[in-house]
């Protein structure tokens, strides 16, 4: 099978990280997902960026085994196989790309255990709710199978939110760092410096004033559906 599509995806999605300044030296990666054929492309661990080619993008099935590449995958590949497994084939959400990075930002409410609080309409144009964080991993867990439990506590934090998937597309790990999703490669790696930048913007909110209130509602709702609502009239009509 050729896999040409996806891994210069994945290439093209990664290179963005260090342009994006989203993470440094090989802190970060991203895959592109091919839902019809089970398998996605994604960086090989431990590799520089500037070192990387798509045809370094190792190709990796939903059972977690490489079925083509000659470099050992990204470490996190595990979490990347639940969520694709668990928010785009089982909840069907149009997920075909997943960034994970270290960008400092959204890593400092990560290890604060917070969740990102929806201050302003830069946040609501893209989400409607908070940027949700989960509870650190449990001492088992980490011990069991780190990188598949990751997966499954973001799965789990989402489902005891009730939380959608394919509206909420980005989370932080609790002492750990961001994971986003987009409906490509390239989405996902743009919602992570959304995320990275609404980091920013809380925090400075934070500093100017601790007291600061959630953007009311009705704000809210305003922002996130004129740009994805049904009657959406953010940018150009589609021809």
């Amino acid at each position: 099978m050729n896999y040409k599509e996806i891994r210069e995806q994945a290439y093209e999605a990664n290179m963005q990280i260090p342009a994006q300044h989203l993470a440094l030296y090989t802190w970060g990666n991203v895959s592109a997902f091919d839902k019809a054929a089970g398998v996605f492309a994604i960086k090989p661990s431990g590799v520089p960026y500037p070192e990387l080619t798509p045809e370094s993008m190792v190709i990796v099935d939903l059972d977690g085994k490489v079925v083509d590449g000659d470099l050992r995958p990204s470490s996190d590949t595990p979490t990347h196989v639940v969520l694709y497994k668990e928010f785009a084939v089982k909840d069907g959400a149009a997920i075909n790309g997943i960034i994970h990075t270290h960008s400092t930002y959204a890593v400092s409410w990560a290890q604060a255990v917070r969740p990102v609080p929806l201050f302003g309409t830069t946040h609501a144009d893209h989400i409607q709710t908070e940027v949700p964080c989960t509870p650190y991993l449990s001492a088992e867990a980490v011990k069991n199978d780190y990188e598949k439990e990751t997966g499954d506590l973001i799965v789990s934090h989402f489902r005891s939110l009730k939380l959608n998937p394919a509206e909420v597309n980005m989370v932080l790990v609790g002492g750990h760092g961001p994971f986003c999703w987009g409906a490509t490669a390239d989405k996902a790696v743009y919602n992570a410096a959304v995320l990275e930048e609404v980091s920013h913007m809380a925090l400075n909110t934070i500093m100017i004033e601790p007291r600061a209130n959630p953007l009311p509602e009705y704000i809210v709702d305003k922002h996130y559906q004129r740009k994805h609502g049904p009657n959406a009239y953010y940018g150009q009509a589609k021809k």
